[in-house]
Order: C-alpha cells, then sequence, then structure tokens
C-alpha cells in the first residue's frame, strides 16, 4: 500500500457514537416526527398550497438531519465493519430511522393519492411550484402503493428484513481471510492480486478467492435466494409486473429504455469483448486466457505504481484542464481528509462516494493500491463527489440524482483523467497500454455490468418458481459470463462461485445497468465535447455539463439528454457509446 492514503475525518459529523450532539439530534428527530403526524396526518388534501409548502419544508428539514445521523452511521460502519460496537451503533440507527420514516410515511403517501386536477391547482402556486420535481416522482409510486397500515409494517420491519440479511453480507465478506503467499489477506488485497504482472502470482490469488468463497457458499447462496424472495414478495403486493421495474422506477427511466441498452449491449459481445480478449490472448501468447488472467497488466507494461499524492495531482489537473472550476470543488476533498483510501482490515472492499447531507458535504471510501486503475477509481468517486456537491443547493429531496445521471459524472471525471494521461505520453507503447487499460475499464462498465445484469434477471426470474441450489445459481453464472466475455476467456469450475463476491446483487439488485448506461451516455457527451472544441465552443458545452449536474434529481433522464440533443429511446444514442468502444478497439489492433 502507498504511504500518505488518507483516511476520512468525520467530525464534519459527529464526533463519534457517543457525540452528546447525536443523541440530541436523534431525540430531536423523534420529536419532530411525532409532532408531524399528529398535526397533520389524514389533513393534508385539505391544505393550502402554502401550507402543504411548509409541511414538506419540516418533512424536509426532518430527513436532513435524520440523514446526517443515519449517514454518520454508515461511514463508521463502512470503514471498519469488524468492530461490534460501530455495528451495533449501524443497527441502531438503523432501527431508530425504521422508527421515524414509520411515523412520516403519511406525508408521500397521502400526496400520492391527490387527484389530478387537486394536485394541477396547487402547483400553480410558487410556494409548492418549487417542489413540483419531487412531487413528480413521488406520485409515480402512487399506481404501486400500498395501504398504509402495510405500508407502515414494511418500514417497521425493513432493520430485521432484507437489510438484515445485506449486515450479514457485509460482515461475512469483510471478514473473509483469502490464503494467500503464506499469509491471510483481505478481499481487497485479493483481488487487487488479480492485477499482479506475474502469472502464477494471479493464478494463486484466483485459486484463493474461488476456493474461499466456495467455503461460504450455502451462507451466501441463502443471503441471494433471501433477498430475491423478500423483493419478489414486496413487488407482487405492489403490482411490478418485472423483478427489474421497480429499480426502473427508482431509477426515473423507462423500462423499454432500459430494454434497449441491454438488448444492444449484448448484440455487440463479439464486436466488443470477444474481440479485445481475443487480441489479448495473443499478446499475452496463449490461446486463452484464464479468468484470473482478464485484467492482467500487458506484457511490457509495469504498471507503474502511483503515490496518492501522485494520483490526486492527475485528478486534479484533469479535472482543471475541463473546468477549472471542478478542480476548486475537488480542492478540499484532499485538503479536510473527506476521503478514506487506506486498505485495511475489516474495511469495505470496492469503493463509494456518499453524499451524506446537503448541509454537510460528500465522502469517499475507496481502497488505493498504487495501480493506475485505482487512480482512475479515484477520479470516478471524485466526479460523484463534485456532482453530489453541485446538486446540495437542490436541498435533501431534490438533490439526490437517479443512478443512470449519477454514473455519467463519475465516468465522464474517468474519461477526463484517462485523456489527460493518454495526452502525456509520448511513446506509442505507454499509449498502447493507456488505451488496452481504457478499453478494459470501458468493457467492465458496459459488457461485464450488462451480463451481471442478465445474471441478475435470470436468477430473479428463476426464484419466482423456488429458491435455487448453490449449484443452479452458479449455471446461471457461468452461461451469462461465457456469453459475455466469449471464447478467449478459459472459464472452469473455479470460476463458479464468484458470482458471490458482487456486493451488488445483495445491496441493490439491478442496480448494475446504470454503470453501462452512464458509460455510454459519456461516449456520447465525450465525442459532443470534442466536435465542441474543434469549433471553439468548449464553454457552451461546460456550461450545458455543468447544468446537468446542478440539476441534481430535478430531472428525468430524458429532459436532462435534451439539452444534449440526445434520446435514449433511439437505438443510434446506445450505438453512439458502443462504437467508441469498438473504435477503440480497431486502433489497438492496428498498433499490434
Amino acid at each position: 500500500m502507498p504511504d500518505s492514503c488518507p483516511i476520512w475525518d468525520l467530525n464534519d459529523l459527529y464526533s463519534g457514537f457517543s457525540d452528546v450532539k447525536l443523541a440530541s439530534d436523534v431525540a430531536s428527530c423523534r420529536k419532530t416526527a411525532l409532532s408531524l403526524h399528529d398535526a397533520w396526518q389524514d389533513r393534508l388534501a385539505t391544505l393550502s398550497a402554502e401550507e402543504l409548502a411548509s409541511v414538506i419544508s419540516q418533512y424536509e428539514a426532518l430527513l436532513e438531519q435524520l440523514g446526517r445521523v443515519q449517514s454518520h452511521a454508515q461511514l463508521l460502519f463502512a470503514a471498519n465493519t469488524a468492530e461490534p460496537e460501530i455495528a451495533r451503533h449501524h443497527q441502531s440507527m438503523r432501527e431508530v430511522g425504521a422508527e421515524i420514516h414509520a411515523k412520516i410515511l403519511f406525508v408521500e403517501l397521502e400526496i400520492a393519492r391527490f387527484d389530478e386536477s387537486h394536485m394541477a391547482a396547487l402547483l400553480e402556486t410558487p410556494a409548492l411550484a418549487h417542489f413540483a420535481p419531487w412531487l413528480r416522482r413521488v406520485r409515480a409510486m402512487a399506481p404501486y402503493q400500498l395501504a398504509p397500515e402495510i405500508e407502515q409494517m414494511i418500514a417497521e420491519r425493513a432493520p430485521t428484513g432484507s437489510a438484515a440479511w445485506v449486515r450479514l453480507f457485509d460482515e461475512t465478506t469483510t471478514s473473509m481471510r483469502f490464503a494467500f503467499q503464506g499469509r491471510d489477506v483481505t478481499e481487497s488485497e485479493i483481488l487487487d492480486a488479480l492485477s499482479h504482472p506475474d502469472a502464477a502470482t494471479r493464478a494463486e490469488a484466483g485459486q484463493s478467492l474461488s476456493a474461499t468463497l466456495q467455503s461460504h457458499e450455502r451462507l451466501l447462496s441463502l443471503t441471494l435466494n433471501t433477498i430475491a424472495k423478500d423483493k419478489q414478495i414486496e413487488d407482487g403486493w405492489r403490482g411490478f409486473k418485472r423483478p427489474v421495474a421497480s429499480r426502473n422506477l427508482a431509477n426515473d427511466v423507462d423500462d423499454e429504455v432500459v430494454d434497449a441498452l441491454v438488448d444492444a449491449v449484448n448484440a455487440r459481445n463479439a464486436d466488443l469483448t470477444h474481440r479485445y480478449y481475443q487480441l489479448k490472448a495473443g499478446w499475452m501468447g496463449v490461446k486463452q486466457l484464464n479468468w484470473w488472467d482478464r485484467n492482467a497488466p500487458l506484457p511490457g507494461d509495469d504498471d507503474r505504481q502511483f503515490s496518492w499524492d501522485e494520483a490526486r495531482d492527475i485528478v486534479l489537473d484533469a479535472f482543471a484542464g475541463f473546468d477549472p472550476k471542478m478542480a476548486e470543488i475537488a480542492g478540499p476533498f484532499f485538503r479536510n481528509n473527506w476521503i478514506d483510501a487506506a486498505p485495511r482490515a475489516g474495511k469495505s472492499s470496492g469503493a463509494f462516494s456518499h453524499p451524506v447531507v446537503p448541509s454537510v458535504h460528500p465522502y469517499i471510501l475507496m481502497n488505493f493500491s498504487g495501480k493506475s486503475r485505482d487512480v482512475m477509481t479515484l477520479a470516478h468517486e471524485m466526479g460523484h463527489g463534485i456532482h453530489q456537491s453541485l446538486a446540495a443547493h437542490k436541498g435533501y429531496l431534490m438533490s439526490d440524482t437517479p443512478l443512470t445521471l449519477a454514473e455519467t459524472a463519475s465516468v465522464f471525471a474517468e474519461m477526463l483523467t484517462f485523456r489527460h494521461l493518454l495526452d502525456s505520453q509520448d511513446d506509442a507503447a505507454s499509449r498502447r497500454f493507456l488505451l488496452a487499460g481504457k478499453v478494459e475499464d470501458m468493457l467492465n462498465t458496459v459488457v461485464r455490468q450488462v451480463a451481471f445484469q442478465n445474471f441478475g434477471t435470470q436468477f430473479h426470474h428463476r426464484r419466482i418458481s423456488g429458491e435455487l441450489t448453490a449449484d443452479e445459481i452458479a449455471e446461471i453464472w457461468m452461461d451469462t459470463q461465457r456469453a459475455a466475455l466469449g471464447p478467449a476467456i478459459k472459464i472452469g469450475d473455479d470460476y463458479r462461485p464468484i458470482w458471490s463476491y458482487v456486493p451488488h446483487f445483495v445491496h441493490t439488485p439491478f442496480y448494475v445497468y446504470a454503470y453501462a448506461f452512464g458509460d455510454c451516455l459519456v461516449n456520447a457527451l465525450w465525442q459532443q465535447y470534442q466536435a465542441c472544441l474543434q469549433q471553439s465552443n468548449a464553454a457552451g458545452f461546460i456550461q450545458q455539463y455543468t447544468d446537468l449536474l446542478m440539476a441534481g434529481g430535478t430531472e428525468r433522464y430524458d429532459v436532462a439528454l435534451k439539452r444534449f440533443d440526445l434520446d435514449a429511446r433511439q437505438a443510434a444514442f446506445w450505438s453512439l457509446g458502443l462504437d467508441m468502444i469498438s473504435d477503440m478497439i480497431d486502433e489497438l489492433e492496428s498498433l499490434t
């Protein structure tokens, strides 16, 4: 691990879980929730626009205060899942949140039931018009609402339902240790070893990953089955026709658009992943790559190590080259320790940027080991952080962006950083290595995530007929992965349990397509940006892009894309993004 990796400072939230301010805020949330409930339940339809706007403002302020409490607990737990007291506190705050949400459920339930004419009249008043985007999203849920008492039961039982299984998954996976080179290592360390230059090291890491996951297959399979059944029950009561439909609604995106994305990517597997991995196998001097070699560095690529300071400077310079304001927003994340980058036992694997609440600032978690991919991960999460910062002015209810658009900001930040690195390389070999790395990242973001989507879709559909065994889950995994990766990747039985380390399947079913959506959108935006540069109109694009980020959750994807004359309902839109990946593979073929 590189030296000087930062560990975040959460004091901008609370000094710890024994902070008296935390206890005071919890008490305040409970009091406010009870007050709102007693004063306004069953009365919202009788209020004037001004009165309703006042209630919503109180509701928003309560959610922000509660969000501060729960975000702090979530961040503490993500940084150290192994500490029992932190885990206990995290669960306690989940239960507090469920209790409070049950009291104030009526706000959204009652608003969703307003008839259209009444809602239209209310929205003519400026005081309520401010909340129009949030009201639209609330009312979109109306066809899937249940009786208030059932909604309350679902909210109150959440901590002991799927959330408890998520916690079990997290604590299980973070406590796993993988035998490797004579010692026991964490999941982050074993995954990092899969991109080691030495083939024997990668093989040992892959086999250790497989064996350890295999030893936990009963628990991990039961967890996935239970999460899926829980979702199936609730979806059935609400009337969702497909397992993915509730996620699409939460993402504020139409079913047919997601279907078009998945179909477009599946149709291009041969042109993208199959072709690239065949090319890579040739570079590696083999007919087939073992699955643990998929992310191996190319021969001659020393995959130089980056210090944390180097990674920071690369990302900030890349952002500044696009828009100095972007770098200005990113700067405090580094100066004020809003990032936790140091890998350690008990820490959650992967990476995220947590928006926390608009009145504070986001926090970023990652596991930095100094590889070029870590630089891209830093750029990715910083893109989220900048987006969350720019959208904060919309307030708690409207700053949160649907996943499909949220991933746009992160992937665009990655692209800026990649292009900055590429432009700094003078020799052809270095450019080839960087280009190949970017292609692999894009394939992981688009094709692999859609393959994950295919896995989730097939699993959830089959789960309707009953619980699946670990072997049955593995068969779905193997079929979808073989189709995506192609014949140049050797997938044997030791690949069967690898599905179980992917947290999205448990945390947020069907989350994964948002990555592919964002990558394809960014590719289309990037081409527009390049055209604007050629026309000396970069400032116009930058302003449009900034407006997109500042809109937060106030715009649907179709409205957001309209400012760029893009339409996700058109097959040509997805082709723009996929063609860009194909063109980069063409370039790599020409450099061979």
